[in-house]
C-alpha cells in the first residue's frame, strides 16, 4: 500500500482516445469512474423503476426516495417553478453523491477531489442561471444586484458586493466541494498510513496500531455523511441561484 497521502489523486491514462496535433487526447482513470458512477444511476433509476411495482423493492425504494428528496428540496427553496429545473438538479445531486460514494471504496478514485470537475459543474450551474434569467426577465434580472430600500447613497457600494458575491459564486460553489472531499480522503490516508507504519514495529506497535484504526473507522463513517452533505449541499446551493433566476429581486 502506498503511503503517500496525494497519490491517490494522480490521473492515469489508461488508453489514448485521439491526437490533436501535438496534444493527445487519452481515456483516464477520472473519465472511467465518471462512466461507472453514470452506469449505477442508470441502473438505480431506470432498472430500479422499470416494473413500477405497487410495493417497491429495495431499488425502485431508494430511486422514489432519491424523486422525492430531491423534489422537496427545489419546491422548498425555488417553489413550483424551479421544478422545470428538476432534471438539472437531479442529475448533479446523483452524479456527485455517486462518486463521492465511490471514491470511499479502497483503491477507487474520488473524481470530485479534482477541482477542474466540480469548477465544471458549477460554472454550468452559473451559466444556466445567466442564460435563464436574461431569458426569462430581460434587463429586470439586474434587479438581483439592487435591493430596495437601500439609501441612495450606499447603493453603489451595495451593488458593487452583489456583483461581487454573483461572480464569486462558481468559486465557491466549487471549492467547498472539492476541498472537503480532498481533505478528508487525504486524512483518511494519514491514518491508514500509520496502521501499517505501526504494524511493522512489533507487538508494541500492533497494540498502537488500534488508535489509529478506531479513528480510520470512525472517519469513514463520517466520510459517508460528508458524502451526501456535499451533495446536498451542492444541490440546494444550486436551487437557491435558480431561485434567483425565476425571482430577481430581494
Amino acid at each position: 500500500m502506498a503511503t503517500d497521502p496525494i497519490h491517490q489523486f494522480q490521473i492515469v491514462n489508461l488508453f489514448p482516445v485521439a491526437k490533436i496535433g501535438n496534444t493527445e487526447i487519452a481515456f483516464t482513470n477520472s473519465a472511467a469512474y465518471m462512466a461507472v458512477a453514470v452506469a449505477i444511476i442508470l441502473l438505480l433509476t431506470i432498472g430500479g423503476t422499470a416494473r413500477r411495482s405497487l410495493i417497491p423493492g429495495r431499488l425502485q425504494s431508494i430511486a422514489e426516495l432519491s424523486y422525492e428528496f430531491v423534489a422537496d428540496t427545489i419546491r422548498s427553496t425555488a417553489g413550483k417553478e424551479g421544478m422545470r429545473f428538476f432534471p438539472f438538479v437531479f442529475t448533479l445531486f446523483m452524479f456527485i453523491l455517486v462518486i463521492n460514494l465511490v471514491g470511499l471504496i479502497p483503491y477507487t478514485f474520488t473524481v470530485t477531489t479534482h477541482i477542474i470537475v466540480t469548477a465544471t459543474l458549477a460554472l454550468s450551474v452559473f451559466a444556466t442561471v445567466l442564460v435563464y434569467g436574461f431569458w426569462r426577465n430581460g434587463l429586470h434580472f439586474f434587479n438581483l444586484f439592487v435591493p430596495k430600500g437601500i439609501p441612495i447613497y450606499i447603493l453603489p457600494l451595495i451593488v458593487f458586493i452583489e456583483v461581487l458575491s454573483f461572480i464569486s459564486r462558481p468559486i465557491s460553489h466549487s471549492v467547498r466541494l472539492f476541498a472537503n472531499m480532498l481533505a478528508g480522503h487525504i486524512t483518511l490516508k494519514v491514518f491508514a498510513s500509520f496502521i501499517v507504519l505501526l504494524s511493522g514495529a512489533g507487538i508494541f506497535g500492533i497494540a498502537g496500531a488500534a488508535l489509529p484504526l478506531a479513528l480510520v473507522v470512525a472517519l469513514t463513517a463520517l466520510e459517508l455523511l460528508v458524502a451526501f452533505l456535499q451533495a446536498y449541499v451542492f444541490a440546494i446551493l444550486t436551487c437557491i441561484y435558480l431561485n434567483d433566476a425565476i425571482h430577481p429581486g430581494h
